[in-house]
């Protein structure tokens, strides 16, 4: 059966959505000493809710970078960042800090876990770090949702990692983050465990009215995408 078979919805279930986030000719310029290196050259984007977007590229293509700027962890050098409204470019740090916490969640493609709590206890972690009162509730509704309601005290380190990409994706949910970001979240997994990954990132647009943004070089990863965004060299191409 073909990856798109597997991952994607028909046409008709997918709506178009108020905008997430967006970039407008963005440049990221990092210098050392007289050397300027460009990362991203001019990158328009606009990423609405109830979307995956998969960004497709070779390595030092500014995947990363692009996505750092998304999270709030870095600044662009020109340009606008903009999500949910906020402006990413002029923020204040504490604007910033109460984005990341609240606003954003982030998948890398391992490292998301605290290897000796348990799978209850980073999710509890991540949505005390936000401030959100009823987070017991939250995270055992996350973990059962993301299938885990019989791996919850299960060490990180005990876990698959499928399990624990799983994890991450239910702190994510559970903080209700509209904003998803996810850097090769499959790239370390072998292909079971890549097909319940992706299964789950392809249900939460359409289930919690977020957006998902997936850095990937991979084929199959890209082909789960409503959109595929290529880049070469810092810049969007086709």
């Amino acid at each position: 059966m073909a990856v798109e078979s597997l991952y994607r919805e028909p046409e008709a279930e997918r709506q178009v959505e108020w905008p997430i986030l967006e970039m407008h000719d963005v440049f990221k310029i990092y210098r050392s000493g007289p050397v300027e290196t460009v990362a991203l050259r001019g990158v328009d984007m606009v990423v609405r809710a109830g979307s995956v977007i998969a960004i497709l590229g070779p390595s030092g293509c500014g995947k990363s970078t692009l996505l750092a700027l998304a999270a709030g962890l870095d600044r662009a050098s020109a340009g606008d960042v903009r999500s949910s409204g906020l402006s990413l470019l002029t923020a204040s740090e504490d604007e910033l800090a109460a984005y990341r916490a609240r606003s954003v969640g982030i998948i890398f493609q391992s490292g998301n876990l605290w290897s000796t709590l348990s799978a209850r206890e980073n999710v509890l972690a991540a949505l005390r770090l936000a401030g959100i009162e009823d987070a017991p509730q939250r995270a055992a509704e996350a973990l059962v949702e993301l299938g885990l309601g019989g791996r919850t005290e299960h060490r990180a380190a005990a876990l698959s990692g499928g399990e624990q990409q799983r994890v991450a994706i239910a702190a994510a949910v559970a903080r209700r983050a509209p904003l998803i970001l996810a850097d090769e979240p499959t790239g370390e997994l072998d292909a079971a465990n890549q097909d319940v990954v992706l299964r789950a990132l392809r249900r939460l647009p359409r289930e919690h009215d977020c957006a998902v943004v997936v850095v990937t070089h991979s084929p199959a990863v890209a082909a789960a995408a409503d959109t595929v965004i290529e880049m070469r060299d810092g810049a969007v191409v086709g």
